[in-house]
């Protein structure tokens, strides 16, 4: 059994994937990446493919032609994952909205046992976001109430992107059930985990707003959030989920 990969979804990351690439392979915890790149046109899969050649064993490449969407990039991940042997399983976005550093501190606890999912959060204890503008956080903030409202997940950041999951989730959820591709996949994700009786932790980080490229933020992916919820809560009362 491998140990931890990190899965990274990319679209246009030129500016940040090497070095994003080198900060997680230079952690004392050995860590391999999984890079999902869906066909962007600045050549970020070119530059993974560069960094493969210095890191043949620790890093992965899928290449998907067009931008087929954040949900469908992660299940190809998960999928890879669970194929190839490894127990804890990461999520993390290639922007440095993530701290690689923090990664250790998500993957401790599902290696201890101490969770199932181990939630990178940034309200868990109040609000730990750098540089958002304030509607930006008003929007994060209140889609959070919301989804909790409804499903009642036990976390305060249902949408949280940084997380790990022990192989074990994944396995007990049926992939081609997850209909999310927005940020909606990330509460879909930890719904079904938390419906299924598994342990979900939050951990709590400081998120800082990208640095380099255009967030992937839209109006359909908020559109998407809003009425999902309400789907995963009704196939939960009527046995579906």
């Amino acid at each position: 059994m491998r140990s931890a990969i990190v899965i990274i979804p990319t679209y246009n990351e030129a500016h940040n994937i090497a070095k994003v690439i080198r900060r997680v392979l230079d952690l004392e915890r050995e860590v391999h990446l999984l890079i999902v790149d869906d066909g962007s046109p600045d050549g970020t899969a070119n530059i993974v493919k560069e960094q493969q050649n210095q890191y043949p064993k620790h890093i992965h490449l899928i290449e998907r032609e067009g931008k087929l969407g954040l949900g469908t990039a992660y299940v190809a991940g998960f999928r890879y994952a669970l194929e190839n042997g490894y127990e804890y399983i990461c999520e993390m976005d290639a922007d440095f909205s993530h701290n690689p550093d923090d990664l250790p501190r998500l993957i401790d606890p599902v290696e201890s046992g101490e969770a199932d999912v181990a939630i990178g959060s940034r309200y868990s204890k109040g609000i730990s976001i750098v540089n958002w503008p304030l509607s930006r956080l008003i929007l994060s903030f209140a889609a959070n109430l919301y989804a909790r409202s409804i499903t009642g997940l036990p976390v305060k950041d249902t949408t949280a992107g940084f997380k790990c999951i022990h192989r074990k989730v994944l396995e007990s959820i049926d992939l081609k059930k997850i209909k999310s591709n927005g940020y909606a996949f990330q509460i879909e994700i930890h719904y079904r985990a938390w419906k299924a009786g598994f342990r979900l932790k939050e951990v709590s980080i400081i998120f800082r707003e990208r640095e380099e490229g255009v967030s992937k933020m839209s109006k359909s992916i908020v559109r998407e959030a809003i009425w999902r919820v309400w789907a995963l809560k009704i196939q939960s009362v009527t046995g579906r989920l």
